[in-house]
C-alpha cells in the first residue's frame, strides 16, 4: 500500500476564522478569532487534515500596513493557534491591490495552482471555506469544494447569490469542521468530491 493521501482544507482568513474589518485588519491588536474557529482548526489537525490558508491581503498595496505587521499579525494567529493545539500548515497571501491584475488575487486561482504545486497534490475534491464570492470562486476553478460560512461577509454574500454549484453553507468554521469530521468519504455529497481510481 502506498502512503495514505494527503487531506488538505484551504481556508480563507478574515471573517472566517477571526473577525473582519472593513477598514482591514491593520495590526495584532485588531486580530481577534472568531469563537470557536481555532478549536475547529485543532479538531481538523487531530482528524488528519494539514490546514492551509489563502487570503486577499491588499491592504499592503494600499500601504495601510507593511510585510513586518503582517507577519506580526500572523504570528500572534500562529501563537493562539497553539494554544489550543492548532497548526496552521501555511499562509498563502495576495499582497496586490484589484488594479494590479495579478494572478494570485482571488477570485483568481493563482494561490490555489501555488498551493497544489507546494504540497504536489490534485485540489479535486479538497474543501475550501470563505466567507465572500471571490473565496468560493477561486477555489471552485480549482476544483475545490466550496463551505460558505455565515460569519464576516458570509450572511451578505449568502443573500446576494450566485454561489458556484455545490457551495455548502454553514453557520461558522466549527459547523463546517462538524460536518466534515462526521460525514465518512463514501457519504459524498456530490460527484464532484468523487475521486476516481
Amino acid at each position: 500500500m502506498g502512503a495514505p493521501a494527503l487531506k488538505l482544507i484551504i481556508l480563507d482568513r478574515d471573517g472566517v476564522i477571526n473577525h473582519d474589518s472593513p477598514d482591514f485588519i491593520r495590526s495584532p491588536a485588531e486580530w481577534l478569532p472568531i469563537a470557536g474557529s481555532l478549536e475547529a482548526i485543532a479538531r481538523l489537525n487531530q482528524a488528519g487534515y494539514r490546514v492551509v490558508i489563502a487570503s486577499n491581503q491588499s491592504g499592503i498595496a494600499r500601504e495601510y500596513f507593511d510585510m513586518p505587521v503582517l507577519n506580526a499579525i500572523h504570528q500572534k494567529m500562529h501563537t493562539l493557534a497553539q494554544q489550543v493545539g492548532a497548526d496552521i500548515d501555511a499562509i498563502f497571501f495576495c499582497p496586490h491591490a484589484g488594479a494590479d491584475n495579478c494572478d494570485c488575487r482571488k477570485p483568481k486561482p493563482g494561490m490555489f495552482h501555488e498551493i497544489s504545486q507546494r504540497y504536489n497534490t490534485s485540489l479535486k475534491g479538497v474543501p475550501t471555506v470563505g466567507d465572500s464570492l471571490r473565496d468560493l470562486q477561486a477555489g471552485f476553478i480549482s476544483g475545490c469544494v466550496p463551505y460558505l460560512v455565515l460569519t464576516g461577509k458570509g450572511a451578505s454574500t449568502n443573500e446576494t447569490g450566485g454561489l458556484p454549484p455545490g457551495t455548502l453553507v454553514f453557520a461558522d468554521l466549527a459547523a463546517v469542521v462538524n460536518h466534515l469530521l462526521k460525514a465518512p468519504a463514501a457519504a459524498a455529497p456530490s460527484p464532484t468530491v468523487a475521486f476516481s481510481i
